[in-house]
């Protein structure tokens, strides 16, 4: 069955990354149908005999939103197309409706233009496309209605039933200045969602920080369901990062009242420790993933004696604690590739992000094999 990901533009290429690593850890088979500019088309299947196409299609719609942080919308494919009024419009008129809507639903036609897709500014594709869908014996609703047809103009016209769109704008309600610790520096919300889906992380998993920081990527590990836990060489970083691990509800990723802090339930399941990340307190092969934003500057190269001691000595620490067959993900401003690979690791990929014009983040994929 194929699925359209339509995806953020923050980067060209963790969007397309960290579906395919969600759709992988949750067991779910794939294979690249296409990739479009800013959407990606998946042939997904189950393992599994017994999950059919329909238990699918409610894992994109129920599950999948709360999951992925660089998508904004997810279809289920009807047909491909050119970009191409009269080419749309047949495909429009030729497939069968009923086999997407039952009896008495109403349905809705919506039409996204990916870029700077000039070929069918003018064209009223959403009246038109419902004209077709009208005269098969349905009836249209702009309101509430029960299905909705999503058009995706990229490189393609890409037509289908929507699954579900992505609420981002909930990152935002988690951005470093609105947790109750703030410390500059951090990672956006969204880029350490991403990065967590692309490490694997997944309800019960365990989810390892060396240079935890203010918890900005455990948090958004734990709101995933994982066990997290996390080191960091200042007691007060420490302090402050349990306060943002304990302020946040597992199922919904909000702020908790006081009174709700205090009962204790829907609580991120985390582990904390004052500790150099160059001595882990972690036993052999502990880790399902290992996600981690290491320092970078002067005070980082006295604490550990030099840079390249910090970077060497806990990448050597990273491989020990995570299991085998398992991925590490490291950002960094430095080229990390030799101590990686000093330690153990394989690499699988490497992307470039650039912040503002004086950064660029450097993203390291690693495997444990």
């Amino acid at each position: 069955m194929l699925y359209a990901f339509e995806l953020s533009g923050e980067h060209p290429e963790i969007p397309a990354a960290e579906v395919l690593s969600v759709l992988s850890s949750r067991g779910f088979g794939y294979s690249v149908h296409e990739k479009y500019l800013s959407c990606l088309v998946v042939d997904i299947f189950s393992k599994d005999p017994a999950v059919t196409d329909d238990d699918i299609f409610l894992m994109m719609r129920n599950e999948m939103p709360d999951i992925l942080a660089m998508t904004h919308a997810i279809s289920q494919v009807i047909d491909i197309v050119d970009v191409d009024e009269e080419t749309i419009l047949t495909a429009a008129e030729t497939f069968s409706a009923a086999d997407y809507l039952r009896d008495g639903e109403t349905f809705v036609v919506r039409a996204k233009r990916l870029g700077d897709n000039s070929v069918l500014k003018s064209v009223d594709l959403e009246g038109k496309i419902g004209g077709r869908i009208y005269r098969q014996g349905f009836r249209a609703s702009l309101k509430n209605a029960d299905v909705t047809f999503r058009l995706t103009l990229t490189d393609k016209a890409v037509f289908g039933v929507l699954a579900a769109a992505v609420d981002r704008g909930a990152y935002e309600h988690r951005s470093p200045q609105k947790k109750p610790f703030f410390y500059p520096g951090v990672l956006m919300p969204r880029v350490a969602r991403a990065l967590s889906n692309i490490a694997g992380a997944k309800k019960d998993a365990v989810v390892i920080d060396p240079f935890c920081g203010t918890a900005g990527i455990l948090l958004e590990a734990g709101l995933l369901g994982a066990k997290v836990a996390g080191t960091d060489a200042q007691e007060k970083i420490i302090i402050g990062a349990a306060t943002n691990l304990g302020g946040y509800a597992q199922s919904t990723g909000l702020l908790l009242s006081k009174e709700e802090r205090e009962h204790g339930s829907d609580l991120i399941h985390y582990d904390l420790f004052v500790g150099d990340a160059c001595g882990l307190p972690f036993e052999n092969e502990t880790a399902d993933a290992i996600i981690t934003d290491p320092p970078y500057g002067r005070s980082a190269a006295i604490k550990a004696e030099s840079l390249e001691k910090l970077y060497d000595e806990s990448f050597k620490e990273m491989f020990r604690v995570l299991k085998s067959e398992k991925k590490a993900v490291v950002v960094s401003e430095i080229s990390v590739e030799k101590f990686a690979v000093s330690a153990g690791f394989e690499i699988e990929n490497i992307y470039k992000q650039r912040v503002h014009k004086s950064l660029t983040r450097t993203i390291t994929v690693l495997n444990k094999h």
